[in-house]
């Protein structure tokens, strides 16, 4: 698959799963009254479950295991969580931003990280040797 076809294709994936994530955002904080850092940091969980499912059966070829992947994937998804955690406080706490508005800007940023690491760790092909 070329770079371009995968690259849409982690972001159509990343649409659903970000879906998933902005509606347990939302519905943890304006719902439940959650502040906005656990709520956030929970759709984040929800949305990375997606995100692997539908990341590993329709964007990236793979030959290895998901023990492997899996173990992969959590390790950029726990880097995203960190970052997504810095950047929602740094908007949100620290500038005073708007929740939604820092949360687009923040998936936009965490995007690029999670395609990039993924591409070239969690799914790449064993080196021939």
């Amino acid at each position: 698959m070329s770079l371009r076809r995968q690259f849409s294709s982690f972001v159509l994936v990343g649409v659903i799963a970000t879906a998933a994530h902005y509606l347990v955002l939302i519905g943890l904080k304006e719902l439940a009254h959650w502040s906005v850092i656990p709520a956030t940091l929970s759709g984040y969980c929800v949305g990375g479950t997606i995100s692997y499912i539908l990341t590993r059966r329709h964007v990236f070829d793979s030959d290895r295991s998901h023990t492997e992947a899996g173990w992969r994937f959590a390790t950029v998804a726990s880097v995203g969580f960190f970052l997504t955690w810095g950047l929602m406080r740094l908007f949100v706490v620290a500038w005073g931003a708007p929740y939604l508005p820092a949360q687009v800007v923040t998936t936009g940023l965490v995007m690029f990280w999670s395609f990039a690491a993924n591409r070239y760790w969690t799914f790449r092909a064993h080196a021939a040797g």
